[in-house]
């Protein structure tokens, strides 16, 4: 590899904002923000929207939304009988 062309490979926590789980990563991602984890040491955070504890994918939350058909999502969606 060349040098000084690749960013910096460190660790990083990785904080989910909307169920405040955490975990311990490697990441080239950079952060203004640091927090102290487990180990004691302190690593850079960074703040997600969505991760594996907050997915319905994995949660198995997920929205019924889709009782009806294409059809009758239309007509409710433009008021059709």
């Amino acid at each position: 590899m060349k040098e000084g062309i690749h960013p910096e490979y460190r660790k990083v926590v990785f904080l989910d904002t909307s169920s405040d789980f955490k975990f311990l990563s490697g990441s080239t991602m950079e952060s203004e923000e640091t927090i102290e984890w487990e180990d004691g040491n302190t690593y850079p955070l960074i703040r997600v929207e969505i991760s594996s504890a907050s997915h319905p994918f994995y949660t198995g939350k997920q929205k019924a939304d889709k009782v009806g058909g294409r059809v009758d999502r239309f007509k409710k969606k433009y008021n059709m009988s």
